[in-house]
């Protein structure tokens, strides 16, 4: 084949150098803008593991690598005074010039044609090659000259960054946070080779502009970070490459998405590698690491698939599915870790404990959790179980293991919870006039004895026409009063857990169906009259609902504080007020669903002004040392709806008006909306809410293992973790993660006791294969 490399950067060299080793009668030209064995940048960092692809393809050039580079393990964080180091994080860092010089040496020991300060502006500038590798960087010529091929999907990043070099020397990736009168700035710094180091200044653009750092010049921004870091930098001083760069040289980071990665040309198929497809912030330091896998994995399918013109289609097609999950796996850990310092001064500096706020920025990417960096390092993080522990008020003795996170107490006004996790209240539909029966005690009672601190029944309506669907509880009379007695009874008698319950009316989406009869659908018969902040139906086929009036309001009011009074007489200890996921009060929130131009429409004030309505009255008639929680929908996931930033304007209403935690959910609203799921994708909703908001969290969603609530809880993204269908599959959840994690003081109710051994054995076993 003939091949054209477009940009001699990682990719394209890296491609180049394994294509032509593998098959020599390959014709491979790679053409770079710059002279021969002159690049711009400082230092790059890539993992271990990718050094161990790159020495499975090509011994030769891994080898040179790795008497080039600098590995280390350590990580140091400077904060607020303190210097906190942790091990076991394997990096591996070597300057952008050298590592180049290296593969473009190996390039021409294999006959790769290596074409120097030539500029090429467009793929149609190779008619003979078969392959054009367009992997010329962010700024691709070959990709903005057809963006109608390759989709890209570009968002400008609001934090400002100045990419210097120092001379002295560090033996941990070092990370340096500092407070100004106008904001925080960071500095990440590692060394790259013997006698220089990478140093990167970060900060918000409202730092950047207080400062006047965009009327500095190059030498005026460095004279600034050498003030700033003088303790870091010990004396030693801050230089640029970057000279070819106008003004003060502070960039903004531009993310890169882009819908198809490869197309043909009429006479070439061009495929975009590097940073030419996809962007990956420096935060967690794999922009070289995609190129690299990027050209590993295309080589792989041409080996796979045949080294031939006609099967290059095919093989660009399978390259794209297999790395564009990949790439997005590290896409998203590099947009956590990114965002984490977008808002680190306001959310995490300022309010954290420098112990925390060390555990909170080791897991930004979400890629690192509890358990891996007991792997990493297991003093340190031992030695935070124990901190974070005796923070909780748990006795800390000197040799034996703490209680984890999430099997810490919590105590919200005069409840106090076992331990963090929670039955998360999941719709049963089991109910019958709304009466809490045996079902329900046999269900709820199951998780209560399997070691949850917190059980939730399912939502419970205030009255027969808020229910959702005719198998939905209900607290609208003494019967069902009873039946919750009954259940408090039961809980409180053969378990540690506390009782919760939600209040909620269904709104716009009532009268449906049972679940397995049909989701959201209407009744055929026995339907009720629905009302809403709007008369728009949830679905095309659905009733319409009535516009509230005040009578309405009133009515609906008053249904809630009688239900309230009868969870207080009934014994429950925590009452949640349902202002999320499309039901009556939450279409009073959200924009989508509140069309109104009265009092109660409009504004965030307005909007809010019902739901507020009705928690002040149930607060009023609550027990002062019981808690109540608000369940948020933190966003709407559809255009014109509402956003985290809604969801944290609405929970510093709540906040005000007596709310004791924030439950953050999201979506339901809308049946339009386009979430975008993932593992643990709703905890940015709870971080935002707790560390900017300041009031507890509960985190919900896809959180499935006991690592995930440890990793929340202990970063300060969530006070309670609650758990939804892992509870409908293993009533012992709780329980069974303790034994996963090797923790043996988790005591199982009595009755059950003669398992537990059996059962921690049974995993030793399994884990000792």
């Amino acid at each position: 084949m003939r091949i054209v490399c477009i940009g001699g950067g990682p990719a394209g060299l890296y491609f180049g150098l394994l294509m032509k080793k593998l098959h020599p009668a390959h014709e491979i030209t790679v053409v770079e803008r710059n002279k021969p064995y002159d690049t711009f940048g400082w230092g790059v960092v890539f993992s271990d593991a990718t050094m161990a692809a790159m020495r499975q393809w090509d011994a030769e050039t891994a080898a040179e690598i790795e008497t080039a580079f600098n590995h280390w393990d350590d990580i140091e964080v400077w904060f607020k005074g303190t210097r906190q180091r942790t091990t076991g994080h394997g990096f591996v860092g070597i300057g952008r010039k050298q590592l180049l010089n290296i593969l473009q040496r190996r390039c021409e020991a294999l006959g790769v044609e290596l074409v120097f300060e030539r500029e090429v502006d467009s793929d149609l500038e190779f008619p003979d090659a078969d392959l054009i590798i367009a992997s010329d960087g962010f700024n691709s010529k070959i990709r903005n000259r057809t963006p109608e091929a390759f989709q890209p999907d570009l968002v400008v990043r609001p934090n400002r960054y100045i990419w210097l070099g120092t001379r002295k020397l560090y033996d941990a990736f070092t990370f340096d946070f500092r407070k100004t009168e106008h904001g925080w700035f960071q500095a990440h710094i590692y060394k790259f080779d013997a006698e220089t180091s990478t140093f990167i200044v970060e900060t918000t653009e409202e730092a950047f502009l207080a400062h006047g750092l965009d009327k500095l010049d190059q030498d005026g921004s460095i004279a600034f970070c050498e003030r700033l870091f003088e303790e870091v930098l010990d004396g030693a001083p801050l230089m640029t490459n970057a000279r070819h760069l106008r003004g003060s040289a502070w960039l903004n980071f531009n993310r890169l998405i882009c819908g198809r990665w490869s197309r043909f040309n009429g006479r070439s198929h061009v495929v975009l590698m590097g940073d030419a497809a996809h962007t990956a912030h420096f935060a967690i330091g794999s922009g070289t690491k995609l190129a690299l896998d990027d050209a590993i994995e295309l080589t792989r399918q041409f080996e796979a698939l045949g080294n031939d013109a006609a099967t290059i289609p095919t093989v660009l097609d399978r390259y794209e599915d297999i790395r564009r999950v990949d790439v997005a796996r590290i896409q998203n850990a590099a947009r956590n870790a990114m965002e984490w310092f977008e808002v680190v001064g306001r959310r995490y500096a300022d309010t954290l404990e420098p112990e925390q706020f060390m555990y909170s920025m080791l897991t930004r990417s979400q890629r690192i959790s509890h358990e891996n960096l007991r792997l990493r390092d297991k003093a340190w993080l031992e030695g935070y179980e124990r901190w974070f522990a005796k923070r909780a008020g748990v006795p800390v003795g000197t040799n034996e293991r703490v209680l984890p996170p999430m099997f810490t107490p919590y105590t919200a006004r005069g409840v106090t919870l076992p331990n963090r996790i929670v039955v998360s209240p999941m719709a049963m539909y089991s109910a019958r006039d709304g009466l809490i029966d045996d079902f329900h005690l046999v269900h709820l009672g199951a998780r209560a004895m399997g070691g949850a601190g917190l059980v939730f029944a399912e939502m419970t309506c205030v009255s027969p026409d808020a229910r959702i669907t005719p198998g939905c509880l209900g607290l609208w009379n003494d019967a069902q009063a009873a039946g919750w007695t009954r259940f408090a009874d039961f809980v409180h008698t053969n378990t540690d857990a506390k009782v919760a319950i939600q209040l909620g009316h269904a709104g716009r989406k009532g009268a449906t169906k049972l679940a397995w009869d049909g989701m959201d659908q209407p009744l055929d018969q026995g339907e009720w009259p629905l009302i809403s902040a709007s008369p728009l139906p949830y679905l095309p086929s659905s009733r319409v609902p009535k516009a509230m009036d005040r009578a309405d309001m009133d009515r609906v009011l008053s249904d809630f504080v009688a239900a309230t009074k009868r969870a207080a007489a009934a014994g429950v200890d925590w009452l949640e007020l349902h202002c999320a996921h499309g039901y009556l009060l939450s279409s009073f929130l959200s924009p989508l669903t509140n069309r109104r131009d009265d009092d109660y429409g409009g504004s965030h004030q307005n909007r809010a002004r019902f739901p507020l309505e009705v928690f002040r009255a149930i607060r009023a008639v609550w027990p002062a040392d019981k808690p109540i929680s608000v369940r948020l929908s933190c966003h709407d996931w559809f255009e014109g709806g509402n956003t985290p930033d809604d969801a944290a304007i609405f929970a510093q209403m709540f906040k005000e008006a007596g709310a004791d935690l924030i439950d953050c959910s999201s979506g339901q609203v809308w049946k339009e909306e386009k979430p975008v799921y993932g593992r643990l994708f709703q905890t940015p909703f709870s971080d935002k809410i707790r560390n900017e908001v300041h009031i507890p969290t509960i985190a919900v969603g896809a959180i499935s293992e006991a690592d995930h609530a440890n990793s929340i809880i202990a970063a300060g993204r969530a006070d309670l973790c609650a758990i939804a269908r892992p509870h409908l599959a293993d009533p012992s959840w709780a329980l069974h993660e303790a034994a996963k994690i090797g923790l043996r003081s988790i005591p199982w109710p009595k009755q059950y006791r003669s398992a537990k051994g059996q059962y921690e054995a049974n995993l030793e076993r399994a884990a000792a294969q």
